[in-house]
């Protein structure tokens, strides 16, 4: 058995991966943050090698002249350092925009973009030492160690093993014929040891990017209790949607028994169902239906109108055919008007009978109800079979 926390193992649902985005936390891969921002530089570089070594080799040798003036008037060289700075600006700056660029590219490529300023918001916890060091020395700070360790030792090895194979082209470049041969010769060598250089961090995101994908859903997952939890905040408590559910169905049973005293006659089989109707014949509309229901429901609302001295008249397939197709305060269907009509006029007769102006009616003759109304009607339940049967 599990303590009271237990395993996450269940993935992250689409709430739990919104708040965390929300909330900062994306997949972000360092190595191929690292791979973009030195590769465009590289690439930068390759691709201006040719200008950029002319301008170089102008300012060393701006740099390196001196006039009388310079040098009987030392405070000149901060002039010269400040013109210099300024010749060199534009370049770094270029060059600095073009790499940001890589890098926020790369980030979007990862995990996309996301602007939240929780991040910003403080955290006391955070200066708590004993939590800290726990952070310090948690699986995911010590893999992310270890990860920066073997990238900075193969760095090293490869970028080692390249000087040592290149040292004596190196020490050649002194003997080269001129400035401008020294440094095209510089160029070609230490591009050449930097793209060595970024094919291992190439290597390295590679790996880097899924593996981020997948510690980022780990750290994500969630246990059966916290899904639980979620499901219960975004539905609701079953239990207390159930009791509201019950106390609504209880006020418009209510509000639905008010309703039986005044309506115009009740509608019934012996014992299944009940519909008390109302009618006003100075309106514009058809009958309404006012109280409904079925079983011990169906013997309250008759209980109710036999002490109101409302009509209680048994018509089996109309009562039927109303509760199964017309809804509480709605006028009734259409193919229903000639059997309600004929169940008012015999209330009406029973009406002027019982004042005296008129003889009692017999009793009621069978109503036709169209059988596709009626529920209980056998050509009504072979027609909804093959309905049902021909359904896709």
């Amino acid at each position: 058995m599990s303590d009271g926390s237990q395993d996450k193992q269940l993935p992250a649902t689409a709430k739990r991966l919104r708040k965390a985005r929300e909330e900062g936390q994306i997949v972000r891969s360092r190595d191929l943050g690292h791979l973009a921002v030195v590769a465009t530089a590289l690439g930068v570089l390759g691709a201006a090698i040719g200008p950029l070594t002319e301008r170089l080799r102008d300012l060393l040798a701006a740099a390196l002249r001196f006039d009388v003036v310079t040098l009987r008037s030392p405070e000149r060289m901060l002039e010269r350092l400040h013109d210099l700075g300024l010749s060199v600006l534009p370049l770094l700056v270029a060059f600095g925009l073009i790499t940001s660029l890589a890098a926020l590219a790369a980030a979007l490529a990862s995990g996309g973009w996301v602007f939240t300023t929780q991040v910003l918001a403080p955290k006391f916890d955070k200066f708590d030492p004993i939590a800290g060091l726990g952070r310090i020395v948690s699986k995911a700070q010590l893999g992310d160690m270890l990860k920066a360790c073997v990238l900075a030792l193969v760095l090293g090895v490869v970028g080692a093993g390249y000087l040592w194979a290149h040292h004596e082209d190196f020490v050649r470049l002194q003997s080269a014929g001129g400035l401008n041969q020294a440094f095209a010769e510089a160029g070609d060598l230490l591009m050449s040891g930097l793209w060595q250089l970024v094919l291992v961090l190439a290597l390295f995101a590679v790996v880097d990017v899924p593996l981020q994908r997948f510690l980022h859903a780990s750290r994500l997952k969630m246990s059966h209790q916290e899904v639980k939890e979620e499901f219960k905040q975004q539905e609701g408590n079953q239990e207390v949607k159930g009791r509201i559910k019950a106390r609504m169905r209880e006020v418009s049973r209510r509000r639905m028994m008010a309703a039986v005293p005044k309506a115009d006659m009740v509608v019934m089989n012996p014992t299944h169902y009940a519909v008390a109707l109302k009618y006003d014949p100075d309106g514009p509309g058809a009958p309404r239906v006012v109280a409904k229901g079925v079983d011990d429901l169906a013997m309250r609302i008759r209980e109710v109108a036999a002490t109101s001295g409302v009509p209680v008249l048994q018509a089996p397939p109309l009562a039927r055919a109303l509760y199964a197709t017309t809804e509480l305060e709605h006028e009734i269907p259409m193919p229903l008007y000639s059997a309600v009509a004929q169940v008012l006029a015999h209330v009406y007769r029973l009406r002027q009978a019982m004042a005296g102006r008129a003889p009692y009616p017999g009793t009621l003759e069978d109503i036709a109800v169209p059988p596709e109304l009626d529920p209980a009607d056998p050509r009504h339940i072979r027609s909804a079979a093959r309905r049902g049967a021909t359904t896709p």
